[in-house]
């Protein structure tokens, strides 16, 4: 069976952000003390995502599934074995404490997604998952030079359909706005999305990360009309499909 065999009315889609937010709890205050600024930063959370992933569930009735905990706390985003699953608030911390983290905030949370797509698939033949982030304008040298990205993996023909469909009705919608796919990170880099992957066959999981510029989110009209533009953008989608 082909990425491509299964009718689209047969998907449910579910949306997550695994960096929601920048809280620290409160036992591990004391890792944090005076850093507030990193915690504000980029570095301590995506800002927007969390009211887009909110606006987009409700929009489509969806489950959505969040985390507010600071990714310098722990990374959700990051594989169990990956070196920056741990900031360097975190990653001297005895093994019993990086442990107790892990059983408190990681894996329930990544246990928590992947229970949603196995409860859909019970009802429908395959996943459309949303992984909502941002990504700072500028990062060292770099100014990033794009709007809004969609990653996904190349090698899934139902992940890359999908996100040139997006990238053209997003585009369609608003000619100003520079959309590109598997920018400004790659799809199958390390990520929850590629883990599971792993889990789920392509037939079943489609992975898509939509990333929205920071740049947007300090602009409160232009803000509102960019969130819209991406909900409506996802509903059209939805329609087109058929699911």
């Amino acid at each position: 069976m082909t990425d491509n065999s299964l009718k689209a009315s047969a998907r449910k889609i579910i949306i997550s952000c695994e960096h929601g937010g920048n809280h620290v709890p409160s036992e591990y205050h004391h890792l944090f003390k005076g850093k507030q600024a990193v915690l504000n930063s980029h570095r301590g959370r995506d800002a927007g995502a969390l009211m887009i992933a909110r606006e987009l569930a409700k929009k489509l009735n969806t489950p959505l599934t969040v985390s507010e905990i600071t990714r310098l706390l722990v990374d959700l985003n990051r594989s169990s074995h990956h070196r920056a699953l741990f900031s360097e608030f975190t990653r001297n911390c005895d093994k019993d404490t990086r442990h107790k983290i892990l059983r408190e905030y990681y894996f329930p949370y990544r246990m928590h997604v992947e229970n949603e797509i196995t409860k859909a698939l019970k009802v429908k033949k395959s996943v459309v998952h949303f992984s909502i982030h941002s990504f700072t304008p500028r990062l060292g040298s770099e100014t990033r030079n794009a709007d809004i990205g969609l990653l996904y993996d190349p090698a899934r023909k139902g992940e890359r359909d999908l996100c040139m469909k997006l990238q053209s009705i997003l585009q369609g919608q608003s000619k100003k706005l520079v959309i590109r796919r598997n920018y400004p990170y790659r799809g199958n880099a390390d990520g929850f999305t590629t883990y599971l992957r792993k889990k789920f066959a392509a037939t079943k999981y489609i992975g898509v990360e939509i990333e929205i510029n920071q740049k947007h989110v300090n602009h409160t009209d232009h803000w509102k009309s960019l969130r819209k533009h991406i909900i409506n953008s996802v509903i059209r989608l939805k329609h087109l499909s058929g699911y």
